[in-house]
């Protein structure tokens, strides 16, 4: 397992356009996805351990920053061959066992996670209600195992001030995780 970090945000970049199948049954757009104020693009995976030590956090995170009008969305786009706790079946597992509160889409073809730049898992992507990136960062402190309860909420802070201002914060730590499992060429 290799660790890597997120590179610097890009700010106005726009969001890549996707249709990819989730675990609702439905097929899921950039569209369909964004909220009223923006849209919190999430690369997550079933495996890393990352992900498993804030999963509770993202899904909170997720039913807060849609009650402020902000979609949320993620997305697995590891091989599942050398991971096979990253296959369909169970991701409609962790899904369904964590009550996830978005979408869950698999990126079968890797071609959603090469559009954004995705490196890592957790890999997050906040854009405002015009789709221009504004935040390229961490969810908090956390590393392999969950930072304390009273952690800055570094994402959920930065999605709040793009849902009143459009903008996000000049500072931004770098997410760090798992690096993505891409396919042999």
């Amino acid at each position: 397992m290799v660790s890597t970090a997120t590179p610097l945000c890009d700010f106005g970049l726009p969001a890549p356009d996707f249709e990819l199948p989730g675990t609702d049954g439905k097929r899921h757009s950039l569209a369909s996805c964004r909220g009223p104020k923006g849209l919190l693009v999430m690369f997550i995976c079933n495996h890393c351990p990352y992900v498993k030590a804030v999963l509770d956090r993202i899904v909170r995170d997720a039913r807060e920053l849609t009650a402020l009008g902000i979609g949320c969305v993620a997305i697995m786009s590891n091989d599942p061959s050398d991971y096979p706790e990253d296959s369909w079946d169970n991701m409609l597992r962790v899904a369904r066992e964590n009550d996830f509160p978005f979408p869950y889409l698999l990126d079968e073809t890797q071609a959603v996670a090469k559009a954004y730049g995705a490196v890592c898992t957790p890999d997050f992507f906040g854009y405002n209600a015009a789709l221009q990136l504004q935040y390229r960062g961490r969810l908090d402190a956390s590393r392999k195992e969950a930072a304390p309860a009273d952690a800055r909420r570094d994402l959920f802070e930065a999605m709040q001030l793009v849902a009143t201002s459009g903008h996000g914060p000049a500072e931004q730590v770098p997410s760090i995780g798992c690096s993505i499992k891409w396919r042999e060429a």
